[in-house]
């Protein structure tokens, strides 16, 4: 049985040094009025190019949690991750384009880009791309809302608002078709998985509907497009399961990736501003169940359904390796791979890949000024000393004192 409390493996790529530098880290992290005072000055302080500014955040924050700045600098990272079995996501961190029809061409273009440089490196199966990165933010949130009042499956819904687009309105989203369909035709030419990353719930109809409409061009054969399910949301169970109905109504293998989810704040307050039932689950425990029970859905139907199991919780992925031994199915089943972000959660990660498990992490990349938001996004979450960051924490002093018990054991020996 796997057991996520090793240390031993789960830090093994870690020097002393590393070591004792991630946990000055996540005890930093743990200041909440030093988190809250570093996400208020950091943002400016890079738009106000203040000397040694990027040099801090890199030495620091960046270092724990970003591949590196350009594809280049990800290879050192990926290499040593290799070592240990662990493979890699990559993920240009550019979040939203803003100079308009000529930026979202660009963008598309370094997504190729990643692909074409994951095709030429042994352990990057995956790369991850933002559909807001590419379009207009407002013209996904004007079809989500035309498509929200209307009756029917997902893709009724979706052919039925592009129907009624004006000439300029339907040359714009063409364009943006065309751009996700060159990125998933280098993908399938390239055999590297293209992951969809999920948006906010006003925009989310239409990502999904294209992101369906990929599957069903290049997932016949094998997964190469996968969606991502906030399970947060408390109607995203139901979602995966018609969207699995769907798969074998139009003959395609269903590719999804299953998160907890990451706008929670901002869902609610939208929801309360606008007056409208919040999409967040009421508590975390429906949250967790309901996510237990798209990990069993997924492997019960594996078959037809391609999962990554992107999660930080212990139950979570432990219940997917058993259900995996249950049915009798390697845990280097082609259809499950396992994913953490790339500074946290080690003790998952190198476990799972101990076991044989196909596990990557998720290691995002690009200039530190674009990936702020990422940043900001990390120190967040590790803030609450119950939580993420505890265990961190808890398990860094763990393997620390461990390896300050063998090296006395052999002065002791000498």
């Amino acid at each position: 049985m796997i057991s996520f409390e090793n240390t031993e493996y789960a830090f093994a790529y870690k020097t002393n040094k590393a070591l004792k530098k991630a946990n000055f880290l996540f005890v930093t992290m743990g200041k909440q009025w030093l988190v809250n005072l570093g996400l208020k000055l950091m943002p400016a302080a890079i738009k106000l190019h203040i000397p040694f500014t990027k040099t801090i955040i890199k030495s620091t924050i960046f270092s724990q949690f970003v591949g590196g700045e350009t594809l280049e600098e990800t290879a050192v990272v990926a290499e040593k991750l290799g070592e240990y079995n662990v493979e890699v996501i990559l993920d240009y961190g550019v979040e939203g384009g803003e100079d308009g029809e000529a930026g979202y061409d660009l963008a598309m273009e370094e997504f190729i880009k990643v692909i074409s440089y994951a095709a030429t490196q042994k352990n990057i199966p995956f790369m991850s791309i933002k559909v807001t990165g590419l379009v207009r933010f407002g013209l996904l949130e004007m079809l989500d809302a035309a498509m929200a009042k209307i009756d029917g499956t997902l893709m009724k819904r979706y052919e039925t608002v592009i129907a009624t687009l004006n000439e300029n309105e339907k040359a714009e989203w063409e364009k943006t078709v065309e751009r996700i369909n060159k990125i998933c035709i280098a993908g399938n030419q390239k055999k590297v998985g293209v992951l969809v990353d999920a948006e906010e719930t006003w925009i989310q109809d239409p990502v999904d509907a294209l992101t369906i409409l990929m599957m069903d061009r290049y997932n016949k054969q094998k997964a190469v497009v996968y969606n991502t399910v906030q399970l947060y949301r408390h109607d995203r169970l139901a979602f995966l399961k018609d969207c699995n109905e769907a798969s074998i109504q139009r003959k395609f293998i269903l590719g999804v990736k299953i998160v907890r989810g990451a706008y929670m704040e901002k869902e609610r307050k939208r929801a309360i501003e606008k007056n409208y039932q919040s999409p967040i689950q009421p508590s975390k425990e429906s949250t967790d169940n309901d996510y237990n029970a798209a990990v069993t859905f997924c492997i019960e139907h594996i078959e037809n359904i391609a999962v990554i199991v992107a999660s930080h919780n212990e139950g979570s992925n432990l219940l997917a390796t058993q259900l995996l031994d249950k049915k009798g199915l390697p845990h280097l089943h082609p259809h499950v791979h396992f994913s953490q972000l790339y500074g946290m959660s080690d003790n998952i990660t190198f476990n799972l890949a101990k076991s044989n498990c196909s596990v990557s992490k998720y290691l995002p990349f690009g200039p530190i000024e674009d990936v702020i938001p990422y940043l900001m996004r990390r120190a967040q979450e590790n803030s609450s000393v119950s939580g993420q960051m505890g265990r961190e924490l808890r398990l860094i002093k763990k393997e620390l004192e461990r390896r300050q018990s063998v090296e006395g054991s052999k002065l002791n020996q000498v």
